[in-house]
């Protein structure tokens, strides 16, 4: 459990929302205190928090788009205001990375404007389920470690397994010019690459089909962060497969039978210490 003076984060939940326990375990094992706040309670409380958590699940369904109907209710124009106006840092998880998306806050050149998609899948090479893709992946941080406030505490070029489960999760535009922006402006945050860190167009390793690999956006600021792949059920190491290959692999083969090893932090963890050394740095000395 996180300390008394841990900082404080809104875990935003809407009707549909299914990750919420799971994200707030993985935030508070990384020293946040988290609590999940309701579409349904007053807006003006997020106020209080220092920083916010929208996480996964299909909210409302996914009717219309994926997230387009949760950016209709209150609190997330107050959580934009907060943002906006307050520079607290908010990181967008799945559905969560959609409803950031679809509010405007990413990739967020013009605020408030829907610059993006999260597009359906292009259909899945193993095809378990027809439009949605449920496996581990390969993350490669493409920013600076800094240019985010959710990748700080990672090493350049960084490369992390992690799984994925959406049926709209591709990364797309409409406006000319926009992916040559991001990547000029260094706001590319995650891509799907390979074991080895090879960012590849290939269906095993950009499974969605994103354009440019991309997994991860954060706005022009840091501040906030949209990713489709689900950093807690990677925060312990107990969750991570022993077949995948690579260091977090052997880690969990070598942990084998011991309880206490299987809870020391995963791959996910690090976006969580991230925002926690955020949430930190916003706080008066």
């Amino acid at each position: 459990m996180p300390e008394a003076t841990a900082p404080r984060v809104a875990l935003v939940q809407f009707p549909g929302s299914n990750c919420e326990w799971e994200t707030r375990r993985a935030a508070e094992a990384a020293g946040i205190s988290c609590d999940v706040f309701r579409w349904n309670l007053d807006p003006e409380a997020l106020g209080a928090y220092q920083g916010y958590i929208v996480g996964g699940g299909f909210s409302y369904q996914d009717r219309v788009r994926s997230g387009v109907v949760a950016t209709k209710e209150p609190i997330v124009a107050r959580m934009m205001a907060e943002v906006l106006d307050g520079g607290k840092p908010a990181l967008g998880i799945c559905n969560g990375a959609q409803v950031l998306v679809e509010a405007g806050l990413i990739p967020g050149a013009h605020a408030g404007d829907v610059e993006m998609a999260l597009a359906p899948n292009r259909p899945d090479p193993e095809r378990r389920i027809a439009g949605f893709c449920c496996r581990w992946v390969f993350l490669k941080l493409a920013c600076a470690p800094e240019r985010c406030a959710m990748t700080a505490r990672m090493q350049p070029g960084e490369v992390i397994p992690i799984p994925i489960a959406h049926g709209e999760g591709r990364f797309t535009t409409r406006i000319p010019g926009l992916v040559d922006r991001l990547r000029d402006e260094d706001q590319i945050v995650f891509q799907y690459c390979d074991a080895d860190g090879n960012v590849e167009d290939r269906p095993e390793i950009n499974p969605n089909g994103a354009v440019a690999n991309i997994a991860g956006i954060c706005s022009p600021d840091g501040h906030v962060m949209a990713m489709m792949p689900h950093p807690e059920r990677a925060s312990f190491l107990g969750q991570v497969p022993t077949d995948l290959g690579g260091p977090w692999s052997r880690r969990r083969r070598a942990a084998w039978g011991d309880a206490e090893a299987l809870q020391a932090p995963g791959p996910g963890r690090v976006i969580f210490d991230s925002m926690r050394e955020a949430l930190l740095a916003r706080q008066p000395a």
